[in-house]
């Protein structure tokens, strides 16, 4: 129990810090953004949207990164674990060079998929090409924050997040409204901020990973070819992830092309809560994170047994804390609105997107801790995929549309109706857990 609760505070608590800080921010950046009306929220709303498949499809080759570096770390196999690594970050910096192509040359083509509004496509235009030179740094940030908590030096990446983000803050300040004699860039000023904290995230993450790397006296294995597992076995792994991770955020972008297509204040209101949404997910994060290490080193000294029984642990800690934090939601969520500078009706969407979001919170935890950390950690990726899939594509876009253009129902109504899909996925998940098959080892 002792080395449990030091393994779980080790990881945990700094990824969870890192998140919220990161998503703290982010709420300033919108309050910033606000003050510019509801045109320049939404832009800069929908350039993230092509931000956040990048950042869950590149979070899907971290999950991989993680399984592989984990169970070997507990198999005693460095040299494995080091080729995991280079695997992995090799795959990373191929796929944000992808995106990287896209944001750039068909920008308005993307925007253009959410909205029919002239103003807020060529608002948003520069935003998103400045943020599509920041996925090629992300891409190897990530994999080494996943290799530095396998590790259990995941204050490391708290360190360069908390740089990032007090860089990205003040430069917003500056640029948006132009102050100390800049001039005001607005949007523009918002993307080139994020860029530039990204390229400051990447050098202490480096200088922070070669510390670290010194310290432990680690002999560092130069290949990008793994030997106990093969190319098509890690392709096995990774291509479910990215398939269901690519379909659950491709499902978020219809689910916001869809409020688009509602209204611009519907957008502009749900893109005003997302901040608070990534808040509340991000205090979990570190619980999802710490699953993952911890059951994926059990499963690879084959402690099967204690691998479910600290998974439980997990599970509990993450419904214990949810429902205090949903409480806490539901009576701040007029107080967090009450800061933009929007109309009313904005506002009051809004609140009521909040309030719903925290009833499904305690649901969207458990998920995340079961089918983002423990049950991936077997390396059976193609479970979750199964699931996720399932969920967005025969549930939440589903009602979706039903919702939105059969019902012609509000974006609040919408809004809950497709959330149902959470409750799906985790009644299907909690079985597949039950039943075990996911603990095994590759090693």
């Amino acid at each position: 129990m002792k080395e449990f609760s030091r393994t779980v505070c080790k990881i945990a608590i700094p990824v969870t810090i890192q998140s919220m800080l990161q998503s703290s921010f982010s709420i300033i950046d919108q309050l910033m953004i606000g003050q510019l009306g509801s045109k320049s929220i939404a832009a800069v709303g929908l350039g993230g949207n092509f931000s956040l498949i990048f950042s869950v499809v590149i979070g899907a080759v971290g999950t991989v990164a993680g399984i592989l570096i984990a169970q070997f770390l507990g198999a005693k196999d460095e040299e494995e674990a080091w080729r995991g690594f280079w695997v992995s970050t090799l795959a990373g910096i191929a796929v944000a060079a992808i995106f990287t192509i896209g944001g750039l040359f068909f920008t308005g083509q993307i925007l253009r998929i959410y909205t029919k509004d002239a103003g807020i496509v060529v608002e948003g235009l520069v935003y998103l090409k400045l943020l599509s030179f920041t996925f090629i740094p992300m891409a190897f940030s990530s994999i080494a924050a996943v290799w530095l908590r396998c590790r259990e030096y995941a204050a490391v990446p708290l360190a360069a997040s908390l740089l990032a983000v007090f860089c990205n803050t003040g430069l917003n300040y500056v640029l948006i409204f132009g102050k100390f004699g800049q001039k005001p860039m607005g949007t523009c000023g918002a993307g080139l901020a994020t860029l530039i904290s990204q390229i400051l995230n990447l050098m202490f993450m480096i200088l922070g990973f070669m510390y670290c790397v010194q310290k432990e006296k680690s002999r560092i294995t130069w290949a990008v070819k793994l030997k106990k597992v093969t190319g098509m076995e890690y392709l096995a792994m990774v291509m479910p992830i990215l398939f269901s991770e690519f379909v659950w955020s491709m499902g978020q972008n219809v689910f916001s092309a869809v409020y688009g297509h509602i209204g611009t204040e519907s957008l502009a209101a749900y893109t005003l809560t997302t901040p608070v949404q990534g808040l509340f997910i991000g205090v979990f994060s570190g619980l999802s994170a710490a699953s993952g290490v911890i059951v994926g080193k059990e499963l690879g000294k084959k402690e099967y047994a204690c691998a479910y029984k600290d998974s439980v642990k997990m599970l509990l800690l993450g419904a214990a804390g949810t429902g205090i934090l949903a409480v806490a939601l539901v009576c701040m969520a007029g107080f967090y609105v009450s800061f933009y500078q929007v109309e009313d009706s904005v506002k009051e969407i809004a609140r009521c997107i909040l309030i719903i979001f925290a009833l499904y919170t305690p649901v969207k935890v458990q998920n995340m801790i079961l089918g983002g950390g423990i049950i991936r950690s077997g390396g059976n990726t193609k479970i979750i995929m199964m699931i996720d899939v399932f969920g967005t594509l025969a549930v939440g876009i589903p009602l979706c549309f039903i919702a939105a253009y059969i019902w012609k129902l509000s974006v609040i109504w919408v809004y809950g109706i497709l959330s149902v899909e959470e409750i799906v996925r985790f009644v299907i998940t909690f079985v597949m857990f039950r039943k075990k098959d996911w603990m095994k080892s590759i090693s």
